[in-house]
């Protein structure tokens, strides 16, 4: 690495310590070496060895999201009666952010670490691949995963809520839903949900998706401008439940009959959408049970497998009584 960065190996422990006045142009060399690496600092090395085998770093892209404060539940659920304590952090959907947290947690030689999804920078997907640690990747199974993927197939998903739409006998489908930059598996379901629809010759007939994080307000707005539009809508299909529920409250204000009117459907299976009182037709995505069997089995064995492997934990429709 001293050699990479053309700069004594004194100088490299400084900048990884963050110790002594080191000018920007060596620091900047030094770091852009330590990502073409994939190094990561040992901090549990003058520790106990057994500190470092007792940690599962656990990194979430929010907590004011209720799918992932499910997922970590599972999560706490089986850790329960280990001796193995969870290291949380939170990306805020920033995987720059992910990145710093990966290596800081990768400094104290976790046992595992536990991420959401397979997006990743790829310093911080060399850093993964480089550690000895077991890493779970959670919530999809549509990509390879770097050593244990649990979840579902969102694209998988989106298709089946566009065979449940059909089965029910809506043909002029419309799409609601929020930013795909910062929620892939959002646009994975709405792929599938157009490849469901290609299937027997049909495509949405409207879509509006708005900027930002998914929320009841944003799909409130965004359900009455895409009505407002004018185009022959039967049914629309949420991004998630909570864009779901901020369409059936504008239907509820705008005195548009569910389902009759227009049908609306989610996905996660929030409880939310089943207090409606209509409850909300969606799509259940296991999440507690993801979190669970996702740690339980990158602890069964501390060592990665020759070949990752892939855990598909399911989702299944729920009717409710909006489509």
């Amino acid at each position: 690495m001293a050699r990479l960065a053309n700069v004594s190996e004194n100088t490299v422990s400084r900048v990884i310590r963050d110790k002594g006045a080191i000018a920007p142009e060596t620091r900047r060399r030094v770091i852009e070496a330590i990502d073409a690496l994939g190094y990561v600092p040992n901090r549990a090395a003058g520790s106990l060895a057994s500190s470092s085998s007792m940690i599962v770093g656990v990194i979430l892209p929010s907590l004011s999201n209720i799918v992932f404060p499910e997922l970590l539940r599972g999560i706490h659920a089986g850790l329960a009666g280990t001796s193995y304590q969870p290291m949380i952090g939170v990306t805020d959907y920033d995987l720059e952010k992910e990145q710093q947290l990966i290596s800081s947690l990768l400094a104290w030689q976790p046992a595992a670490i536990i991420t959401t999804g397979f997006d990743h920078t790829d310093a911080a997907r060399r850093m993964l691949e480089a550690s000895k640690v077991r890493v779970g990747e959670l919530m999809d199974i549509d990509r390879r995963p770097i050593d244990l993927a649990v979840g579902l197939s969102h694209r998988g998903a989106g298709r089946a809520m566009a065979r449940h739409l059909m089965r029910r006998g809506y043909s002029k489908i419309a799409y609601v839903g929020h930013d795909w930059d910062a929620d892939r598996r959002a646009h994975a379901r709405y792929l599938g949900l157009c490849e469901g629809l290609g299937d027997v010759g049909l495509a949405l007939v409207a879509e509006h998706r708005v900027d930002g994080p998914s929320s009841t307000l944003s799909g409130r707005q965004a359900l009455a401008a895409i009505l407002a539009d004018g185009a022959e809508i039967e049914a629309v299909a949420f991004s998630n439940d909570d864009m779901a529920v901020g369409g059936y409250l504008h239907c509820l204000a705008a005195a548009v009959p569910v389902p009759d009117r227009l049908a609306l459907m989610g996905f996660n299976g929030l409880e939310i959408g089943q207090a409606l009182p209509k409850p909300l037709a969606t799509v259940l995505s296991n999440r507690f049970a993801i979190g669970k069997t996702a740690v339980e089995t990158l602890l069964k064995s501390p060592d990665r497998a020759f070949e990752p492997a892939i855990i598909d934990t399911g989702f299944s429709i729920i009717d409710g009584a909006t489509a």
